[in-house]
């Protein structure tokens, strides 16, 4: 992954070959290939991870917790995760950013995640369009703080910044 990032920085993400990511990372094309289905995988690889903590997260909440604040929690400790890999995120979205095909990509994953917390919210017995309302909110919560952590160069905390912005939402919708 690392050999991945380096070269999709140096040389872009479409100049950037598979055998050059497996000679970088030496490894042959075909060892390449029984981690990550593509190239494009590489910057993907992660989400699975992603979405299992935000489920599990969402799982054992507690029964009484409100909707919205069980999906808060489950952001909140994803942001911890990030936070912790501030460096890998930062080069991963720098990548991102260049093209347009990985940015679809990355909707498609946060989509997948907001419906995964959802179908998790409905298993506790949350009723629609509660379930999806408050899962969406929580990516799009998560999304608009990640851009201000990645914007700022990550010097912010992204927790901090997750909080300031579930904040935000409560005193956009408060009035």
């Amino acid at each position: 992954m690392q050999a991945a990032l380096e070269l999709y920085i140096e040389r872009g993400f479409e100049q950037t070959t598979v055998a050059e990511i497996a000679k970088r990372a030496g490894l042959t094309e075909r060892t390449f290939f029984r981690y990550f289905a593509d190239k494009r995988e590489v910057l993907f690889w992660g989400a699975m991870s992603l979405q299992e903590l935000l489920v599990s997260t969402v799982a054992t909440a507690p029964e009484s917790e409100a909707p919205f604040a069980t999906i808060r929690s489950a952001i909140e400790a994803a942001g911890s995760v990030f936070q912790d890999r501030r460096e890998g995120a930062l080069q991963r979205q720098s990548v991102i950013t260049l093209n347009p095909e990985l940015q679809e990509r990355e909707l498609i994953k946060l989509a997948s995640l907001a419906a995964a917390m959802a179908g998790e919210l409905r298993r506790r017995g949350v009723a629609e369009p509660n379930a999806s309302l408050s899962a969406e909110a929580g990516i799009a919560v998560l999304k608009i703080a990640f851009e201000s952590w990645v914007n700022d160069k990550g010097e912010m905390d992204l927790s901090q910044l997750i909080r300031e912005t579930f904040d935000k939402l409560r005193a956009a919708t408060a009035g």
